[in-house]
């Protein structure tokens, strides 16, 4: 069974020297790297908030999310806000950092394989699938998994 069943695009973003994809459709904007508000007892990977037009958005460092060395800031860092949509339907706005985003991607259906099945102790159900680009791999991300039901929860709370 095809993991997409129509061409999708997706927006590209690096973290350390991996690239990475989430659908478009998902991306509200991108936005240079901002102030950003540290809130107390927040979760590591939440780095803190910022005001999006009268909003607070959380942000979250991918880096740090999924096990990687925290990054030096950029003139290329950036925050791609993203809605998410949680297990009871509702849904929330969140800001991911990213080191840098690269391109707006079109992938067929037969450009994208299965996530790579690594075992019970690594979690990779929140991977959609492998975009398959001549000789590299771009990590599509579901972003309605990467971040946990207990994490929305928290966050919709703050």
């Amino acid at each position: 069974m095809a993991i997409l069943e129509v061409p999708t695009q997706f927006l590209t973003f690096t973290l350390a020297e991996e690239v990475f994809g989430v659908d478009i459709a998902r991306v509200r904007e991108v936005l240079e790297f901002t102030a950003i508000t540290k809130m107390p007892h927040a979760p590591m990977e939440m780095i803190g908030v910022i005001n999006l037009r009268g909003h607070v958005v959380p942000v979250m460092d991918l880096r740090l999310k999924f096990g990687m060395p925290e990054g030096e800031r950029t003139v290329n860092t950036c925050i791609i806000i993203l809605e998410v949509t949680a297990g009871d339907g509702s849904t929330t706005v969140i800001g991911a950092l990213a080191d840098s985003v690269k391109e707006v991607l079109e992938l067929q259906p037969d450009q994208v394989a299965q996530p790579p099945k690594i075992g019970l102790s690594v979690r990779t159900d929140f991977i959609m699938g492998m975009g398959k680009q001549a000789d590299h791999f771009t990590i599509l991300l579901d972003t309605d998994k990467v971040f946990s039901q207990e994490e929305l929860a928290g966050l919709a709370a703050a």
